[in-house]
């Protein structure tokens, strides 16, 4: 059986290349030592969106995947938090793999109250 009703939407996505130079030209950035997160008012009425950067630098394939997959489920969890009319873009940095689920969402929500 399949996560169906748990993804993210994918109009909760940001994945045209012009909304990320947006987002990273526009935005205000915050820190932690495994991620950076860039956070823009959007185009949309109240939309909340999401766009990841996760380089070779942070692992192979299968870490890289398993980060994305991490942090989108984080922001699914959160996203009715976060304030709206914004787009986010979280660039992991390397030792992100090395993270449990759990840490990566304690440095999320740090960097999401900032």
């Amino acid at each position: 059986m399949g996560a169906g009703g748990q993804r993210l939407p994918r109009g909760a996505r940001l994945r045209d290349p012009r909304d990320f130079q947006r987002v990273n030209r526009t935005g205000v950035r915050s820190a932690s030592s495994h991620f950076v997160a860039v956070v823009a008012p959007t185009r949309a009425a109240s939309e909340v969106k999401l766009g990841l950067a996760v380089s070779r630098r942070v692992g192979n394939a299968v870490a890289r995947n398993r980060v994305k997959r991490l942090v989108r489920e984080w922001f699914r969890r959160n996203r009715s938090g976060l304030p709206p009319a914004t787009d986010w873009v979280v660039i992991a940095r390397s030792g992100a793999a090395d993270l449990s689920a759990s840490a990566i969402a304690t440095e999320l929500g740090r960097l999401a109250t900032r």
